[in-house]
């Protein structure tokens, strides 16, 4: 496996911060294509402090300024996503563990790495959360034909487009993703994302190093009695 350095790094927001950041970078993005979201997503909202969410956040390594977000939601057969609200899933999908991307979002003029690194990093995210099943509700047509080439397919009839309450109500194409197969997948398919997704480390990807560091000082602290 080799290992690479980006020009970014990608970590879990840990503070009000960072939260304040990925609003920025959302607010940038999306108000840049839908001027009427903008100000809707300036300001962190409540589904980013829940404990079922994680917030990703990609900074710049030169500037330290925020260049692209991503937040996903763990649910499982006891607990809905938010596209929930709008749709019913199948059982293939709903019986087990799943998990949603929303408000991905990459400023405009940022690294070309940093929407795929952003993905990189959610699907590790479910990998550690033991998450069976990445699903997403996608816009554009550009977008999905993306997430199409990464592998995802339609949960619903194909090109089916269902309004998301939780995204403004407008019309959004359901897809799904096998987190469990992807690898061997993109094995057997010779898929060109293979080498970035799965044989190369990205050492800028840190997920739990903060979570690790912050254990460590809770045990210097507080040691276990023997």
């Amino acid at each position: 496996m080799s290992s690479s350095n980006l020009s970014f790094t990608v970590r879990l927001a840990r503070c009000e911060a960072d939260l304040q950041a990925a609003a920025r970078v959302r607010a940038q993005a999306y108000g840049h294509h839908v001027p009427a979201l903008g100000s809707t997503l300036a300001q962190p909202d409540a589904q980013d402090r829940q404990a079922a969410m994680g917030v990703l956040l990609c900074r710049d390594k030169d500037s330290g300024s925020a260049i692209g977000t991503a937040r996903v939601q763990r649910g499982n057969p006891r607990r809905a996503l938010q596209l929930e609200s709008s749709l019913i899933l199948p059982p293939w999908l709903s019986g087990h563990t799943r998990a949603e991307i929303t408000r991905l979002a990459v400023a405009p003029g940022a690294d070309s790495q940093a929407r795929l690194a952003l993905f990189k990093a959610s699907y590790l995210y479910c990998l550690a959360n033991q998450i069976r099943w990445l699903v997403i509700g996608a816009r554009s047509d550009a977008l999905i034909r993306i997430y199409r080439a990464l592998g995802f397919i339609d949960v619903l009839a194909p090109d089916q487009r269902v309004p998301l309450a939780h995204a403004g109500g407008l019309p959004h194409r359901i897809l799904a993703f096998d987190v469990v197969a992807a690898e061997r997948t993109w094995l057997a398919k010779g898929h060109g994302l293979y080498p970035f997704m799965v044989d190369t480390f990205h050492p800028d990807l840190q997920l739990f190093g903060d979570v690790e560091e912050s254990q460590a000082e809770v045990e210097l602290q507080h040691p276990l009695a023997a």
